[in-house]
């Protein structure tokens, strides 16, 4: 029985006390967000070291982390420290989307190396396997090369997995009719497009979404249902390939759901603010209010080396109005594969946003530390002004760098100046004129 059958029969497992109690909610309000198909839960149940992370209405914004080699880059140590970072700097999930070098011993030192949520793209894994072992063009992939991909992950303990069962020979012609700038910027999407055109076939994972529901099932992981047309600049978003390609996400939410299965649906890309709250009202319409995944969105296309923070103005926005899931971008996007630091500055990004918006969705206990870094603030409480820090390190080290006294208490920004020492001195001299 999978989560989504158990809660759908009233049932309150141990993953869901589990992931309910790291939510400070009811365990009961969880199981009937899960049986509506509103929450998920994502947890492979081959995974030993893995904790279930829910994920939906009323829960926590979550924040995923993505790595993963690539041809230039085959580093297995890189991408582990980088999933130490992420995991270190409070990334909820990570995915691996690597595609370079032994990419399945990579995944695996990943999913051993923490017990934070997993998600994969295995037709990566289909594509790596035809072009580098099969020595074949990535059109030549067979519908058993790509199934077989999504059970080698499965197999492996991944969590969730990204398939792009909406990219159809329909969406393509809606796509080439309207036209579009930068057409498909989905790796995974690109992919499939490629191959249908080759094959003059439809999408195996769409024409066969019940043979890939009968193989998801039994491991009871998460399908995320991939935006293969997200828009990749602003001048295509919300666009008919995009929104045309929901519809059909819509669709096989509801088939996946019958069949017992959790889903989450992935979304854009780059999206003007403007667009943004629209966006999440239509997923939410179309899907049935099935949890909703986000890259960023971006709202800009001009600041490469600065992506991590037009990612955070987007996933602000679109949390706020309902998006359950953030995945980071980090300074690097556009441009490279990411360092650590640049992992850690995604993560913490994301973190900001998803945690701004938390406070507008009314998240029990989200404004808790808010409250409680403002009455350090007053009392110039520095030990207490880092541990409510959602980067310790950082504060302490900008505070450090700044050579202040600390018997002073003030910062360097006001120093005798200070609006809370002057208020606080104040308080004393009016307390003793009335003594």
């Amino acid at each position: 029985m999978t989560q989504l059958e158990a809660a759908r029969q009233g049932i309150i497992t141990d993953l869901m006390r589990q992931a309910a109690t790291a939510e400070n909610i009811d365990a009961e309000t969880l199981r009937a967000r899960i049986a509506e198909g509103t929450a998920i839960i994502c947890h492979n149940n081959r995974r030993q070291n893995g904790i279930p992370l829910a994920v939906g209405k009323g829960l926590r914004t979550k924040v995923n982390a993505n790595i993963g080699t690539s041809k230039d880059d085959t580093s297995i140590d890189k991408e582990l420290e980088k999933a130490r970072v992420a995991v270190r700097a409070g990334a909820d999930a990570i995915m691996d989307l690597s595609t370079g070098g032994p990419v399945d011993e990579i995944r695996a030192a990943i999913i051993a190396e923490t017990g934070v949520c997993i998600g994969s793209v295995p037709i990566y894994q289909a594509a790596v396997d035809t072009v580098l072992r099969q020595k074949k063009a990535i059109v030549d992939m067979t519908v058993d090369d790509i199934f077989k991909g999504v059970i080698k992950h499965l197999d492996d303990g991944v969590d969730f997995i990204t398939v792009h069962c909406g990219v159809t020979r329909a969406t393509v012609e809606r796509m080439n009719r309207e036209g579009r700038l930068m057409d498909v910027v989905s790796r995974g999407g690109s992919f499939t497009v490629e191959w249908m055109a080759y094959n003059n076939a439809e999408n195996p994972l769409y024409e066969h979404f019940d043979q890939l529901l009968e193989i998801v099932k039994p491991y009871d992981a998460t399908l995320s249902l991939g935006d293969g047309f997200r828009p990749g600049c602003l001048a295509d978003a919300t666009d008919r390939a995009q929104i045309h390609e929901l519809i059909v996400l819509g669709e096989l939410t509801q088939r996946a759901q019958a069949a017992g299965v959790q889903v989450m649906i992935e979304g854009p890309g780059h999206v003007p603010l403007n667009q943004i709250e629209a966006n999440i009202t239509l997923q939410k319409r179309l899907c049935h209010g099935a949890p909703f995944y986000v890259l960023g969105p971006l709202v800009t296309d001009i600041a490469p080396g600065y992506d991590h923070i037009t990612c955070a103005i987007g996933g602000t926005l679109a949390a706020a109005a309902g998006a359950d899931f953030l995945c980071y971008v980090t300074p690097s996007e556009h441009l490279r594969l990411p360092t650590v630091e640049d992992v850690h500055e995604g993560v913490m990004a994301s973190r900001i946003a998803a945690h701004a918006a938390d406070i507008v969705k009314g998240v029990p206990g989200a404004m808790d530390k808010d409250i409680a870094m403002a009455r350090c603030r007053k009392n110039l409480d520095w030990e207490g002004q880092f541990r409510l820090a959602i980067d310790p390190d950082k504060a302490r080290r900008l505070r450090a760098e700044s050579g202040v006294d600390e018997e002073h208490g003030a910062c360097t920004m006001c120093g005798e100046f200070c609006a809370y020492q002057v208020m606080s001195d104040g308080s004393r001299r009016r307390k003793v004129a009335a003594g």
